[in-house]
């Protein structure tokens, strides 16, 4: 049986015809116009009303011969316009920018704004001056400007090229210059000074002289009195090896036959040469990103060599402690308890106040160095108090040890700018307060018996 069909019957109202309508469908009949060809039109009316209305003409328009346009008089289309020229830019380097139109002004502004800024970061807030303002007082370097700066900094710059291709002429540099070649060196050089380099500064180069004659050249090194390893001291150069190279030990022929009797004089080891006897300022300023590499086990191995030193510079070195990298590591101990590896742990200093492990350090310093007059203590501000401080017995006698130093430098080593957090401008204001009661310290401790002393620091106006 054929099936049941429901016819659903709609409900909507019938819109009644409008005049519109009708005009539409008269205009459906009508060949419409492709969308390329309306959007052609559009570019061409948007430009010029008139130059589409000519380029429209010159499209359609069929192309015919040259005679032919002669004998019917025909006008000659108009040329294609020349293409514009690709003009390659340079900056002011001479380096080819990339095509494209150059990018906005704020764009550029931004970018150097966010680049000096990272750098201003990145630098801890240093003063302008950095390691510059490291030099020891008493001491030769060439005059800003000068000839000779402008030399040694080219060198500097190009040290690269000159320690390969200039090595057997550096040795005969002017003594009075070679302080500040490596001065430059270890500061402008982007690794450094390694210790290869210093010995092509001081040593004479290997099978140019005889045996007789190195004797005579190593007393040349009596005009040198000054070595600056500022930048370069436990970077690119230890302070072991800055020893050895110092205090070389002769090597002595081992005794091949045997003695007849116990009453035959034995040779007695020579004591270790000085490469620079006369040395008495010695700079061993840190880089401020390097200088967690220092070793205070190195430092007082050699200040026991260096007991006529006068001028000392330990810009920006860390808290004096042995084991600087066992502050966090603990022992257990059998009743169960975590005791710390090392004498100064994370919270000694500044929660527990313990300055026992500086303390010795420090002592042992000052007792090695007993002629020091002059020590430079810049960006060394996070252990300040360890100057005044007393544990027990233990504290830094400036009476006594350190009697002769008349300057002290104190400077904290950054300067805080106008939009630092007040937590940083606090951490200023209380270092320099520290290095004013440090000097009180002292001048206390002295009583008017020894000698006077002066301390730089910095100046709280200026914040």
């Amino acid at each position: 049986m054929p099936k049941k069909r429901n016819h659903i019957k709609s409900f909507k109202p019938i819109s009644t015809a409008s005049p519109s309508s009708s005009t539409s469908t008269d205009t459906s009949d009508k060949p419409s116009r492709s969308v390329n060809d309306l959007l052609a039109n559009l570019r061409r009316t948007s430009i010029n009303p008139s130059a589409a209305s000519q380029s429209a003409l010159s499209a359609t328009a069929p192309s015919v011969p040259p005679a032919i346009r002669e004998i019917l008089q025909i006008p000659d289309t108009p040329a294609p316009a020349p293409r514009r020229q690709v003009r390659q830019r340079f900056d002011g380097n001479g380096r080819r920018l990339p095509a494209g139109p150059p990018p906005p002004r704020s764009w550029v502004s931004r970018q150097s704004a966010d680049a000096a800024h990272e750098a201003s970061s990145s630098q801890l807030r240093l003063t302008p001056r950095g390691l510059e303002g490291t030099c020891l007082p008493g001491t030769y370097l060439p005059s800003r400007g000068s000839l000779i700066d402008i030399v040694l900094q080219k060198l500097a710059h190009e040290w690269a090229i000159h320690r390969v291709y200039n090595q057997y002429h550096l040795y005969f540099v002017p003594n009075h210059l070679k302080a500040a070649l490596i001065r430059y060196v270890g500061i402008t050089s982007q690794d450094g000074l390694s210790l290869s380099d210093l010995k092509i500064i001081l040593l004479p180069p290997p099978n140019t002289f005889g045996e007789d004659e190195l004797d005579s050249l190593t007393t040349s090194n009596l005009e040198v009195n000054y070595l600056d390893l500022s930048g370069s001291a436990c970077r690119s150069i230890r302070l072991k090896d800055v020893s050895d190279l110092l205090f070389s030990v002769r090597d002595q022929e081992p005794a091949t036959e045997l003695q007849e009797s116990w009453d035959v004089s034995e040779a007695i080891p020579s004591p270790p040469r000085s490469l620079l006897p006369n040395l008495t300022h010695l700079s061993l300023a840190l880089h401020p990103q390097h200088a967690s590499s220092a070793s205070w086990k190195h430092l007082l191995a050699l200040s026991s060599k260096l007991s006529t030193l006068t001028h000392l510079s330990l810009a920006f070195w860390p808290d004096p402690c042995l084991t600087p990298r066992s502050r966090l590591a603990t022992v257990s101990s059998p009743q169960g308890h975590r005791i710390p590896y090392g004498g100064t742990n994370l919270y000694s200093h500044a929660i527990d106040h313990d300055w026992s492990e500086a303390l010795l350090v420090l002592r042992t310093l000052s007792r090695n160095l007993y002629a020091l007059e002059f020590l430079d203590l810049t960006g060394c501000c996070s252990w300040f108090h360890a100057l005044m401080a007393e544990t027990g017995h233990d504290f830094v006698n400036w009476a006594d040890h350190w009697g002769k130093i008349t300057e002290l430098r104190l400077y904290t080593g950054w300067t805080p700018r106008p939009k630092t957090l007040p937590s940083e401008k606090e951490k200023f204001t209380e270092a320099v307060q520290t290095a004013r009661n440090v000097e009180k310290h002292i001048r206390t401790m002295r009583a008017g018996k020894g000698r006077f002393i002066v301390v730089e620091r910095d100046n709280l106006d200026n914040i």
